[in-house]
């Protein structure tokens, strides 16, 4: 099967593994990607959440509900024909890492980035071999170039099933060292998410809270913590 079906048309939905990885069978028919390839998928675990995925669908399929099956077809159809091209972008955001970046009033927030973006980075430079330089302003930084080719040469190294899930968690963060951080389970994901929005938790807390912009945060946190399930299932 290719593609998305409008409606389920299968009884049966199956995981099944050969000596390139696990698929997917519906009916005993192996599920494809919207391009046409083979969706296979490197654990056991990943294709099992994606056939709980089909199996779950009633009726007109919603392609919304199956955000693994989404993560393994954007790794085969995109990630992995384009994988040097995502891996130098997102190697890009240790130039301009949002933890790098501080407010210069009032002291509370100050307070509040230090406190909770200080020890991050100081993994990074421990951990990572990656030290990066902070500013007070939105003015850029030039970080040091060894540092940054320490964190390529890491996001690189990424296979592409990690490498979609990386891509999430970095971008929706917008913070390589927090990407970093939530793979090696630095801290648990809630609390990294919590960190990588401590602008707007301040800003909502002193002005209010904007229902459309909740709704908007509330979208990417669900993404945030699927990309970080994403990534656990690809080894």
């Amino acid at each position: 099967m290719s593609g998305w079906a409008k409606k389920r048309f299968w009884k049966d939905t199956a995981v099944a593994e050969d000596e390139s990885g696990f698929g997917v069978r519906l009916d005993g028919r192996a599920v494809k990607t919207p391009a046409k390839a083979a969706l296979i998928v490197p654990t056991r675990s990943m294709a099992e959440a994606i056939a709980a995925e089909w199996e779950a669908q009633d009726g007109e399929i919603n392609p919304t509900a199956m955000p693994t099956t989404r993560g393994a077809n954007a790794a085969i159809d995109k990630v992995r024909i384009q994988h040097g091209e995502v891996a130098d972008m997102l190697a890009e955001y240790g130039n301009s890492d949002h933890l790098c970046y501080r407010a210069t009033q009032p002291e509370e927030l100050i307070l509040r980035q230090e406190e909770a973006w200080n020890p991050l980075l100081e993994w990074s430079a421990s951990e990572l071999k990656a030290p990066l330089a902070r500013v007070s302003g939105i003015m850029h930084c030039a970080q040091d170039p060894e540092s940054l080719a320490q964190l390529r040469k890491r996001v690189h190294a990424l296979n592409e099933f990690e490498l979609a899930a990386f891509h999430d968690l970095v971008s929706l963060s917008g913070s390589l060292v927090i990407g970093f951080a939530a793979v090696h389970r630095w801290s648990p994901i809630e609390r990294l998410w919590e960190i990588s929005r401590i602008d707007e938790t301040w800003q909502e807390e002193h002005w209010g809270v904007d229902e459309e912009a909740q709704a908007q945060a509330e979208i990417k946190r669900e993404a945030f913590f699927h990309a970080d399930r994403f990534f656990g299932m690809s080894r």
